[in-house]
């Protein structure tokens, strides 16, 4: 099954934070996709991320004693 990003949903990142994506956008530059989202730790600011690394698995052979699974898993 492949995987996606819901709008307005939240995410939990793999080192603990909480995080709302708002929405997806291309990037003006290579029209690539971006995750636009918002820490809940800090409220009114907002990130970006390119939806491959969004949607990726954890590195494992550097964080061992991460037990998710994927960088951002919908919560």
């Amino acid at each position: 099954m492949e995987r996606t990003v819901v709008n307005n949903a939240f995410y939990r990142h793999f080192k603990g934070g909480i995080y709302k994506v708002l929405f997806c956008a291309q990037r003006a530059e290579d029209e690539s996709i971006v995750v636009v989202y918002e820490p809940q730790y800090a409220k009114g600011t907002y990130w970006t991320r390119d939806l491959e690394e969004f949607l990726s698995e954890v590195d494992h052979e550097k964080y061992p004693n991460i037990s998710q699974k994927y960088r951002f898993e919908k919560i």
